[in-house]
């Protein structure tokens, strides 16, 4: 399987600190079935800054270690970037990681509680570069918490989203891990990704995730969550299904708490 949200990068932001937590956190990885992990420090959040020639090296670096140790694990390397006013000079100054090579999808991070009011602008900007924004963890944003449904314009003007496993797996809460089951079944999020932090509280939960999305939704949508994932990484196009409004009211399974150089991919 394919993760295209993890920190497994030592030292660089809050999640691996050491190269010992990256190695543990890769053979933990590979247990979860996972094969392939696109490297995505944080990037403008405010608080750390880790731009594009060093994320590269540290993630060749990594790949070495990774190697040497005979952890069958392919890293890319990428950056969860916040939104920011000024990320269209930073991909014209050439300072930006797609999830491709072929620059057509990038990962973006809202802010905590709130969503720019200028997002719509850049959103519009992006897509006549010829870039996708893929907007990561929407179900852990304050107002999209508040009200799912603001997510609905963007989605329908083409953005993607990413829901995290963790997320729909409880570790969260109840509360986020509803309306991460509800953003599935309206068509508002596109992948399943880690957003993995360290071998504890924010693992991978690959597994669970997975086999609890057949068990709520089918093995196509597991099939779909996969195979978009798989797109993304490789600049592919994308086939998304239409999105509609959430359902506030739906049913939907009850939920608990859980414990706390690119190359195409076949």
């Amino acid at each position: 399987m394919i993760d295209l949200h993890c920190h497994i990068l030592p030292g660089v932001d809050d999640g691996a600190r050491t190269l010992e937590d990256s190695l543990a956190m890769a053979e933990n990885a590979v247990a979860e079935g996972i094969s392939h992990i696109l490297v995505t420090p944080h990037h403008h959040n405010g608080k750390y800054l880790n731009p594009k020639a060093a994320v590269v090296a540290a993630t060749e670096s990594l790949q070495n270690e990774l190697d040497h140790k005979g952890i069958k694990l392919t890293l890319y390397p990428s950056q969860e970037v916040r939104i920011n006013g000024d990320l269209i000079k930073d991909i014209e100054n050439e300072d930006i990681l797609f999830i491709d090579e072929e620059r057509r999808y990038l990962l973006i991070e809202f802010p905590t509680l709130s969503i720019p009011e200028y997002t719509e602008v850049l959103f519009f900007q992006l897509r006549q570069k010829g870039i996708t924004p893929v907007i990561v963890h929407p179900e852990r944003n304050q107002a999209i918490i508040d009200d799912p449904n603001i997510l609905l314009p963007f989605i329908e003007r083409g953005a993607l989203a990413q829901v995290t496993a963790a997320s729909y797996m409880g570790v969260f809460g109840k509360d986020i891990a509803r309306l991460s089951y509800r953003l599935i079944e309206a068509n508002l999020v596109h992948i399943i990704a880690s957003d993995a932090h360290n071998t504890r509280g924010r693992g991978f939960y690959y597994k669970k995730a997975f086999a609890q999305l057949e068990k709520d939704f089918g093995t196509d949508k597991v099939r779909y969550f996969r195979e978009n994932a798989k797109n993304l990484l490789n600049g592919d196009a994308m086939h998304t299904e239409a999105p509609v409004e959430v359902d506030r009211k739906s049913k939907s399974r009850s939920f608990s708490r859980g414990k706390f150089g690119f190359f195409r991919v076949r």
